[in-house]
């Protein structure tokens, strides 16, 4: 099955740490109970400086937001271990972030909980970009394309960790290749 996703971008710029994807006050949330991990994506970004960012990633009053891209330069996710910032993005409604390059530690927790995509560009598109633009990321063909101008970008292949993500993080994955026995 290829992995299109399409929409409208969120654009943002470098080093955008954990506590602005998630601040801390929000982290007393639980994933794992249904309401709270709704209410968590209705907190992502919300600690982006309003000054820098006048349009919301999530409306005031909404749970989701309508963009299910971010793009990003450089160290995006630095700061803390949290993998609430990622969960937020994903409950959110994100499904993928491309950015020039990751925080260790926020990649690895993309990878590990399966909620969004973390995809590397060495094309600087949050200078590209502006946020509202719709884009297509084909994850097979590890390219995001701006269909209104018609331009392709080369992504770096997501290899071995796409599968992981694919099936919604190390745990599922784990159980879906006979490492840990299924629930």
């Amino acid at each position: 099955m290829r992995a299109v996703i399409s929409g409208p971008v969120y654009v943002v710029a470098d080093n955008i740490d954990t506590d602005q994807i998630i601040p801390a006050q929000y982290l007393t949330l639980v994933p794992t109970i249904p309401e709270e991990y709704k209410k968590l994506g209705s907190y992502a970004l919300c600690g982006l400086p309003d000054a820098m960012y006048p349009t919301r990633f999530v409306a005031a009053g909404q749970q989701e937001s309508v963009y299910p891209i971010v793009v990003g330069g450089r160290n995006f996710g630095c700061g803390s271990s949290r993998e609430h910032a990622p969960i937020a993005l994903g409950a959110a409604g994100c499904r993928v972030v491309v950015a020039e390059g990751f925080a260790r530690i926020f990649f690895r927790n993309c990878v590990a909980t399966g909620e969004v995509y973390p995809c590397e560009c060495a094309t600087r598109l949050c200078e590209v970009l502006k946020t509202g633009e719709v884009v297509t990321v084909d994850l097979d063909a590890s390219t995001l394309t701006v269909p209104a101008s018609q331009k392709v970008y080369a992504l770096k292949p997501l290899g071995e960790v796409r599968p992981v993500v694919d099936a919604g993080g190390l745990f599922n994955y784990a159980r879906t290749v006979g490492m840990m026995p299924p629930r």
